[in-house]
């Protein structure tokens, strides 16, 4: 099969809010939490750190060192990403070194472990686990991106509130919490167990970070632990606001240079995506999908393949960055393990790119409509098919910027980047 349509190259006209002065704005907002009441010199405060591609977040760690080193407290960083890293201390730690948070660059100690206390129980007799280092400290500050679950809807989903359990309960809280999820509900699970975290666990602070769909710093907020829930959920809403998404929402064939836990918890953004597997999600906003192609893995996900089962075709060099283990381990503890499944490969994208057109239905190749995005982090600028051509040239908020033109294929039948 050779009869490919033809391409051309849209950029999307967002929504921009965004930070210009990360540090200050982060400075900005702790000082309005006057935590000098709250503390004393000589205290140490552990602050956590995820695995996510969070943008700017070596300054905005680094910001909340260098403030509470002004008030003459010990901060030390905590890696919270429950079974991330293969579920190793020493993964833990590459992951944060592959965001410069290393103890040079940020200027205090970075300790890892796999090592939790068990808190107490919730009322529903689940076991409140809660890293080791950050037990022990005096105080706690809590920074993390708030946005959309991949799997989960509610007024609380990815945020401050669901590291204080899955990513401070590290893999042993991390199993429990999303065992607990599948009998029980997502937003219960959360308030419970973080309900418990912050009156046991010396919660000092939130910071909460929420991006604009340009991977760009949009919105900080500090919070003190009083305030968190009620923040959190503004800022979701903000968040869902501000979300990547496609284009356009049917698409036959969707071609994905790259996924990753930097990208996505599952490796791919469901919500950009559109393979969510709740029910929750109104018809007429869904994004229809027939067929996903991954053509490869990011670096800075170490070989965690976890969402790899979202895609219908994958090609062999992705698999070959897999690290199974590692993936296996975070999907079986996400409660997730079809997300570890292995898609259909081949060598070469012609190949892969012939079987997804030919299961489309009754479409023919030239008439399908494909999209192909770097990651679903970066959807500003996407190729498309001709087949919406038309509908592009009336739409104010894309920007034509490469007209249409054939796809090219180097000597190995793979797809010559998009540049």
């Amino acid at each position: 099969m050779s009869d490919y349509p033809k391409i051309f190259r849209v950029r999307q006209k967002k929504e921009r809010p965004q930070v210009d002065d990360v540090a200050g704005e982060v400075e900005r907002h702790l000082a309005s939490l006057d935590l000098a009441k709250k503390v004393k010199p000589g205290q140490s405060v552990a602050i956590t750190a995820g695995s996510r591609g969070i943008a700017n977040i070596h300054t905005i760690i680094k910001t909340v060192v260098d403030h509470l080193k002004r008030l003459g407290l010990e901060p030390f960083i905590v890696p919270a990403m429950g079974s991330h890293g293969g579920g190793t201390a020493e993964g833990q730690r590459r992951i944060l070194e592959g965001y410069d948070i290393t103890e040079e660059l940020i200027g205090c100690p970075i300790r890892a472990t796999m090592e939790t206390v068990i808190v107490c129980d919730t009322p529903e007799g689940i076991p409140v686990h809660f890293d080791r280092y950050a037990y022990e400290a005096d105080h706690v500050v809590v920074c993390g991106r708030i946005k959309p679950h991949t799997k989960f809807v509610g007024e609380i989903e990815s945020g401050m509130m669901k590291m204080m359990l899955i990513g401070l309960g590290k893999h042993a809280g991390a199993k429990i919490y999303h065992r607990a999820i599948l009998d029980l509900s997502f937003e219960k699970i959360v308030r419970s167990v973080a309900g418990q975290v912050m009156s046991r666990c010396n919660i000092l602070a939130g910071l909460g970070i929420v991006e604009n769909a340009y991977d760009e710093t949009a919105e900080i907020a500090a919070v003190a632990p009083e305030d968190l829930i009620e923040r959190e959920k503004e800022l979701l809403v903000l968040a869902k606001r501000w979300l990547p998404r496609l284009p356009f929402k049917r698409v036959d064939v969707l071609i994905v240079d790259e996924m990753g836990k930097n990208i996505s918890g599952s490796g791919m953004d469901t919500n950009v995506v559109g393979r969510k597997v709740d029910n929750t999600v109104p018809e007429d906003e869904r994004v229809h999908v027939k067929r996903i192609i991954v053509r490869g893995l990011t670096e800075e996900t170490h070989g965690n393949a976890c969402g790899i089962g979202y895609a219908d075709f994958v090609t062999s060099r992705a698999l070959q960055q897999m690290d199974v283990e590692a993936t296996v381990i975070n999907c079986l503890t996400g409660g997730a393990p079809f997300a570890a499944k292995i898609p259909i490969s081949y060598d070469s994208d012609r190949k892969l790119l012939d079987l997804a057109l030919g299961s489309v239905g009754l479409t023919e190749p030239p008439d399908a409509r494909i999209s192909w995005i770097r990651n679903t982090l970066e959807v500003t600028e996407v190729e498309c098919s001709v087949a919406y051509w038309d509908e592009a040239q009336g739409r104010d908020d894309l920007e034509v910027i490469l007209e249409p033109r054939d796809l090219q294929f180097d000597a190995d039948d793979n797809l010559i980047s998009r540049g």
